[in-house]
């Protein structure tokens, strides 16, 4: 089995989608106009990785009460000095840093909704 994606219940999926898209190179590849407004979005290989969408059926989770070590979605970066510092000025939150290896530099963020963002910058590719 190949994984397809992971769904977020959020409270604006329309708003988050464009975010991912405008400031994480995500595009959308499918969107339901009518409730529960789902945008999946996929990633620069053109694989569909995530569901936004917005059903009152289920809570939406306040992921800013929770470490982003509890759940974070995780980009790939050349240079995460400059997209952690181009994501704050587009409205994304700083958590903390490391850099826990030789060629590793590891940023967490929370987007303008608190949902955990981690930036990879690292050496060694882990899909190649």
């Amino acid at each position: 089995m190949a994984f397809e994606h992971f769904a977020l219940n959020v409270e604006s999926p329309v708003e988050v989608a464009q975010w991912y898209c405008d400031h994480l190179s995500l595009h959308l590849v499918f969107e339901q106009k009518e409730s529960p407004y789902m945008r999946f979005l996929a990633d620069e290989t053109e694989r569909v990785v995530m569901e936004l969408y917005n059903n009152p059926a289920a809570p939406i989770m306040d992921h800013n009460v929770n470490h982003p070590l509890v759940f974070h979605v995780a980009f790939e970066s050349s240079d995460a000095q400059a997209d952690k510092e181009r994501l704050e000025k587009a409205g994304a939150v700083f958590f903390e840093e490391k850099k826990p290896g030789e060629g590793t530099h590891l940023v967490m963020m929370r987007d303008p909704w608190g949902v955990p963002l981690q930036i990879c910058q690292r050496k060694n590719r882990l899909n190649k």
